[in-house]
């Protein structure tokens, strides 16, 4: 009589092909399975791209008709000229927010200012509680007319958001994550720069897009204070009653700001997902 293995491995040899058919019927089913799923993902996401495409044109289509090509081309070269100085604030004033923000949140977020916080957060605030006129008045009043107020006025407005999110980023990462870093006998700097910092990530990227986007809607006051913006044709359209003029800046200045919203929210999730960090 033969023993239990024996009659296993019998079992198996006598029914081999048909166990060979059963497993490669089930990778077949589990194939076609991920298969349809991926194509019903892709249909999705399709036909959600197509929708955007369709209502962004759509959009774009009555804007210019409602401003007028003759209006367009007419002012295109000023236009163009204006976007390229809009840009050139926006840059400049974001990469100080940034360059000041990104520290002051990190600063305040560490355990010794634990009880400081909430009440230096409120200096952050100034751009923001402060009407901007008269923020941009007391710059003129510092630096006189030109691009260097319109700088410090809008790096003040941009400010609060940027120093805001890093502070609550780093606030709720998990105090597990921070405990292992400290068992693996990680120093604050390694545990700030290899654990804190990717998982604040996210929240400080939503602040800056938040900021990105004051910035670009606040550059046309400048126009105020002697720094060129698209706020050479929404201020002149307005005095002089051009409604086409004013609303081409005012349409331009939009659509800037949610181009480069669009820009950054999009390259901050290709980071994101590249580091494993997507939410």
């Amino acid at each position: 009589m033969q023993s239990e293995p024996g009659l296993v491995a019998l079992l198996l040899r006598t029914h081999q092909p048909i166990l060979f058919s059963i497993v490669r019927k089930w990778r077949v089913a589990r194939f076609l399975g991920r298969w349809k799923g991926m194509r019903e993902s892709m249909s999705k996401q399709s036909a959600r791209a197509f929708a955007w495409a369709g209502l962004t044109l759509a959009a774009l289509t009555a804007l210019v008709a409602w401003i007028g090509v003759d209006v367009i081309r007419q002012y295109q070269e000023r236009l163009l000229y204006d976007v390229a100085d809009h840009l050139q604030l926006v840059v400049m004033s974001m990469a100080l927010a940034l360059v000041t923000g990104i520290p002051a949140g990190i600063a305040l977020s560490r355990p010794c200012m634990l009880g400081w916080a909430d009440r230096l957060m409120q200096i952050f605030n100034v751009g923001n509680t402060v009407p901007s006129l008269a923020v941009l008045a007391l710059a003129l009043a510092a630096l006189g007319i030109g691009e260097r107020p319109a700088i410090l006025a809008l790096w003040l407005a941009s400010l609060l958001p940027i120093v805001r999110n890093t502070y609550e980023g780093l606030r709720t990462v998990s105090p597990t994550l921070l405990e292992a870093a400290r068992g693996i006998g990680m120093t604050p700097m390694q545990r700030l720069v290899r654990v804190e910092l990717p998982n604040a990530l996210p929240v400080m990227l939503a602040g800056i897009r938040i900021s990105l986007v004051i910035n670009v809607g606040s550059v046309p006051l400048s126009f105020l204070i002697g720094a060129n913006s698209l706020g050479e044709l929404i201020f002149p359209g307005i005095y002089l009653n051009n409604q086409s003029l004013l609303l081409l800046g005012a349409a331009a200045t939009a659509l800037l700001a949610l181009a480069l919203d669009a820009l950054f929210a999009t390259a901050g999730q290709m980071y994101l997902r590249r580091r494993g960090l997507a939410r």
